[in-house]
This record gives C-alpha cells, sequence and structure tokens, in this order.
C-alpha cells in the first residue's frame, strides 16, 4: 500500500448552498466526502451564517457532531461535543450594543422587523416573521427590551431596507445584506475568517494550509483569508472574482470534487469503515494504531487513528465510522483495507489488542502496518 502523508489543514465550509440546498436536502456522497477527509486527519470547521440552533441539526445529519463550528457570520464561536449537555460548549460570543443601530433603523424607516438571536435558542423578535425566516424558536418582546441587552446579532427586515446599509454601517455595526429586504447585524470588525483564524491559531495550524468553501456575499472575507478559496459555481460574480478558483454548482454536487482533492484516491469497492482506516494509514506521518473506547455495551464509543511522531503517540484523525459498531467490525475493516494486526500464536489467533489507560472509561488499541 502506497503512502500519502497529508499536510494537516483547517478546511471550512459554508452550509446553505455549498452544503445543503434550497429544500435543505444534502446531496448524496458529501456525508461519506466528510468522513473521509476527517480520516486524513484535517480539522473540518462548518462556518455558517445560520444562529446555533439552525447549524446544530444540520451538523448532526452531516455527522459532525465533534469539532469547531461558527455560527451567525463569525458572531459565534462554539466547540460541538456529544459530551456536553447541549452538545456543545460556547467558546466565544462577540456581542455589541444594538441599541444605537436600531434607533437608525427606525429613523430611516418606520416599517421595519426586528429579531435578535438567543444563543442556542432561537430569537426575540419585534414585528412577526414567518416560522421558516428564523432558525429556532421566536419569542415576541418589546423593542426597548430587544434593544436594552448587548446581542451577538441581529435580523432586521424591510421593504428595501438593503439600500440603508452605509448608514446603519456608520454605527459601528457589521452589516450584511441578504437581499434586498434583509440585514444581519454584528458587532464591529466580526467576520467568518476573523473567527477561524482565531481557531486556526489555537490548532497551531499554518495559515497556508487553509481551505474555505463558500457561495455568498457574506463568504467573500473568508475566501479572501484561506490559502484556497474555493466559490461554488452558482455564486454570484463578485464572489468567485474573489476566489481563487470555482467549483461545480451546488446542483452538481461541486463541493465533493473539493473535498476529493484532500484525500488520497481510495478503493471504490471498501466498505466505508474500510476506506476510512485506509485514508488513516496511508495520511498518517508514522506509525498507526487504531484506538477505541465502549460505553456501557459492546458498542465503540469513539474510535480514533493515533500516530507515533517525534517519538510520542498522537490523535491523528477520527475514524467516524467506527463509531455505534465493534471491535471485531475493525478488526475486519482493517484487513479488507489491506493493513494486517499482530495475533495470537496459539487456537483461533485472535487480534491482539492492547489495553489503553488514561483517556476514556475502557479503551484499547491495535497497531496497524503495512503489507
Amino acid at each position: 500500500m502506497s503512502t500519502t502523508t497529508c499536510t494537516r489543514t483547517l478546511v471550512a465550509l459554508d452550509v446553505d448552498g455549498t452544503l445543503v440546498d434550497g429544500e435543505r436536502r444534502i446531496p448524496s456522497g458529501t456525508v461519506e466526502a466528510l468522513d473521509l477527509v476527517r480520516a486524513a486527519g484535517h480539522e473540518v470547521v462548518l462556518a455558517t451564517g445560520r444562529s446555533l440552533a439552525g447549524l446544530l441539526p444540520i451538523a448532526t445529519r452531516l455527522g459532525l457532531t465533534r469539532g469547531w463550528a461558527v455560527c451567525s457570520n463569525g458572531a459565534l464561536t462554539v466547540h460541538l461535543d456529544p459530551a456536553a449537555p447541549s452538545g456543545y460548549d460556547v467558546v466565544e460570543a462577540r456581542m455589541f450594543d444594538p441599541a444605537p443601530v436600531l434607533r437608525r433603523a427606525l429613523d430611516l424607516t418606520g416599517n421595519v422587523r426586528v429579531a435578535v438571536e438567543e444563543i442556542g435558542w432561537g430569537w426575540r423578535t419585534a414585528g412577526r416573521f414567518q416560522a421558516d425566516e428564523l432558525n429556532g424558536q421566536q419569542k415576541t418582546m418589546l423593542l426597548a427590551d430587544l434593544m436594552a441587552e448587548p446581542a451577538t446579532r441581529v435580523a432586521l427586515a424591510a421593504p428595501g431596507i438593503r439600500r440603508y446599509v452605509d448608514a446603519l454601517h456608520a454605527t459601528g455595526a457589521t452589516v450584511l445584506p441578504q437581499g434586498a429586504d434583509w440585514l444581519d447585524l454584528t458587532a464591529p470588525g466580526v467576520s467568518k475568517a476573523a473567527a477561524l483564524e482565531e481557531i486556526r491559531a489555537h490548532l497551531s495550524i499554518p495559515a497556508g494550509h487553509t481551505v474555505a468553501v463558500g457561495d455568498g456575499v457574506n463568504d467573500l472575507e473568508m475566501l479572501a483569508w484561506a490559502g484556497r478559496g474555493v466559490a461554488m459555481g452558482q455564486a454570484p460574480a463578485i464572489v468567485r472574482t474573489a476566489a481563487d478558483q470555482t467549483t461545480g454548482t451546488m446542483e452538481e454536487r461541486g463541493v465533493l470534487s473539493v473535498l476529493a482533492s484532500l484525500v488520497p484516491v481510495v478503493d471504490g469497492a471498501l466498505s466505508p469503515l474500510a476506506a476510512q482506516i485506509s485514508t488513516a494509514g496511508r495520511t498518517a506521518p508514522g506509525p498507526v494504531v487504531l484506538r477505541v473506547w465502549h460505553g456501557p455495551g459492546p458498542d465503540l464509543t469513539r474510535c480514533e487513528a493515533w500516530s507515533l511522531r517525534d517519538g510520542r503517540w498522537v490523535r491523528h484523525a477520527p475514524i467516524p465510522s467506527g463509531v455505534g459498531t465493534t471491535m471485531r467490525a475493525i478488526e475486519a475493516a482493517a484487513l479488507e483495507a489491506g493493513l494486517p494486526y499482530p495475533r495470537g500464536d496459539e487456537g483461533r489467533r485472535r487480534a491482539q489488542w492492547r489495553s489503553v489507560t488514561g483517556d476514556g472509561p475502557a479503551g484499547f488499541e491495535l497497531p496497524l502496518s503495512d503489507l
């Protein structure tokens, strides 16, 4: 088996128009492609204009329930973690005083509907919004009450309100148009790019080892920030011009070719679990062991590839399809991937799993080697 060591990369992905279409459908093959990218050791970060309440169900459908995410156009950074009480921890909420910009909006147009994001729950609103206009639940309040507390994100809806972008930006807020009749407001200096840069620095990933894919005006700074910025084929001309390259449209599943470029070619006949183990084995910088952890029963709650680097074992990548399977299934998939493992000398010559202490309630590891 050939080895293709991959440099760890931060892969920032917009959601709507990139991973999910207008009917909230995820194109076939997307979840499998994301699993392989993660198995190669890359860090996948969802970066969306959606609120956290709107992101969480999509992240679950994508299989991305553990890792980093940027919501509300950069106003909120969270770490997704199934073990956390709500499935996430808020890392940073970038707040601002909405009162000045809301007063200015009322001066410019009296017929404005206002929604203020409430993290992880939904929105507090003044004016009637349809259910499909906002992610999450809604609670109607007085406008004065909405002005009284700091906010991560505010949405303004009114006919033709886009023409007031400059006037509202003059109050200090970041103003993003989402069509002619809708504006998103966040704190000064907030963007997907700024939030992603903080994650990149935290993870110690080199600036040049970054990829971003998006399709909207709110992705412009993110595409410029990335070492490789990719616009979706249906993106407006201003977005495609700002990107380093353009991929296929949403209908053409354009993001899949970008994801495929980040991993070695895998035998299409392999099962998903075997393909991920093969990818991890080929991209790791040194010898590989598969580490697994059990929950209360026989099924695995975690499965990861660890690699020997500079004389110590470090986590290389998750094996997403290993979760919910068994140690026997891991053994079979490793053999399918062409990666044998040590066996006993007598009887049925069972795989020689070793105990792992200090990282989970019941951990075991299986060394792998090339044929």
